[in-house]
């Protein structure tokens, strides 16, 4: 009968479908996270404009301070809002350590200040739109976003800690304990 033959297309091509994106989830979310940076490598130098209209230089903070460098892929999809959102709430718990912390993507510049006044980010959100920097971190996937790894540096200009298992909800949280288990200095106040 050619309605159930075409009805069994339609189910196997739909199953199909099902299995290829499965796999490629899965493809994507682990092995395209994977950096080749490793831990005791020069952090790769940068000069990025903020959505604050500043450019930042990560060689700036040579010898003054340490600086996290959380990637993310895309402003203003869920995982992205919910990860900023737990900087603006919880921020200082961070900002306790003798460190700056930066957002960055891809995104153009306009789309990340969108995003941050979205969000009320207090902190810079850095553009990268040439996406060579993103490349200099081993972080651009196949579909040419970041992927979501958070770069720790030494005051020294070393890689202290690569984090690719990000939970967006307690992003704050985690950097502060990851801060102070890598034995970040505490701010000092005046």
């Amino acid at each position: 009968n050619p309605r159930y033959t075409h009805l069994y297309k339609v189910t196997l091509m739909k199953k199909t479908f099902k299995v290829v994106c499965t796999l490629l989830a899965i493809f994507t979310s682990f092995s395209l996270l994977a950096t080749d940076l490793k831990v005791g490598d020069e952090a790769p130098d940068f000069k990025l404009q903020a959505t604050n209209g500043d450019y930042y230089q990560l060689s700036d903070y040579k010898g003054k301070q340490a600086v996290v460098l959380a990637w993310y892929p895309m402003a203003n999809t869920r995982g992205c809002t919910i990860e900023c959102k737990s900087l603006v709430e919880k921020g200082h718990l961070i900002r306790k350590y003798n460190a700056s912390y930066f957002m960055a993507s891809v995104d153009p510049l306009d789309k990340n200040r969108a995003f941050a006044k979205k969000t009320g980010a207090d902190f810079p959100m850095l553009s990268d739109p040439t996406k060579k920097t993103a490349e200099a971190y081993d972080v651009l996937n196949m579909m040419g976003m970041a992927s979501r790894v958070t770069f720790y540096v030494s005051k020294e200009g070393k890689i202290v800690k690569i984090d690719e298992d990000i939970t967006p909800k307690t992003a704050a949280e985690d950097i502060a304990m990851n801060l102070k288990a890598l034995k970040v200095k505490q701010a000092l106040y005046k």
